[in-house]
């Protein structure tokens, strides 16, 4: 009888950090390292306690930035597990608006702004990192994750703009046009890929699950499409 094949389907967990004071002023955000504000860091607290069930779970990665640490850090300790960063799970990089809002981009780059509000793959804001590249740095991150952990479960704690990256990937959405999919701070996602020479070839099993943030106050919105509604 011939040996069965080990499954080397890697199993992860993502999930958005948890909500930043940028967040909530709905700042571009980037690669700027802004920790997390009081709803944060109960949103990571719950996180932890809903994430203690996963017993399967035998890494922990995440974005190197101090709100992606600090939402893994309570999961890294109900599961006794070690958090490793990694720089290239960051956000998209937004270069010299980073900490701005949108009024305060078209008050003083309104040419990138309106360029922004096209939604084009190859777009960057000045200085920063277009939708193209973003998207080949965050798949080869996933193939890299997927080709060193063949057959495991892993908690991979990223960003908006990262799962934006998967969802689109995943469903076989354009880079170009508005963001389509929910993606909540702290949210709990699951996807599987079967094999790391192909990781754009995506399974989502759940998405945007919040059940755990029950009653918190609700979160902010960053609705591309509003911005489109504005500029007609």
């Amino acid at each position: 009888m011939p040996t069965p094949k080990p499954d080397t389907t890697t199993d992860l967990i993502l999930i958005r950090h948890g909500e930043t004071a940028w967040n909530r002023e709905l700042r571009f955000q980037g690669h700027a390292d802004v920790p997390l504000n009081d709803i944060g860091h109960e949103q990571a607290r719950r996180l932890g306690l809903r994430l203690a069930g996963e017993t399967v779970v035998q890494h922990i990665l995440s974005s190197d930035l101090m709100r992606a640490q600090q939402t893994a850090a309570p999961a890294a300790s109900q599961l006794s597990l070690p958090v490793v960063t990694s720089a290239g799970l960051r956000e998209q990089f937004f270069g010299v608006v980073e900490g701005m809002r949108s009024d305060e981009i078209q008050s003083l780059h309104p040419r990138a702004w309106e360029e922004w509000l096209e939604f084009r793959e190859d777009h960057a804001m000045p200085e920063g990192e277009t939708a193209r590249e973003f998207h080949t740095r965050i798949i080869a991150a996933l193939g890299s994750i997927a080709a060193a952990h063949k057959g495991q479960h892993l908690i991979v704690v990223t960003h908006g703009g990262v799962l934006d990256m998967v969802w689109r990937t995943a469903r076989g959405l354009s880079l170009s046009g508005p963001r389509q999919s929910d993606i909540p701070n702290a949210g709990f996602n699951r996807i599987r890929i079967a094999d790391a020479a192909r990781p754009d070839d995506i399974e989502i099993v759940e998405w945007a699950d919040t059940r755990h943030l029950a009653d918190l106050p609700p979160q902010p919105t960053y609705d591309q499409t509003r911005h489109l509604k504005n500029k007609d």
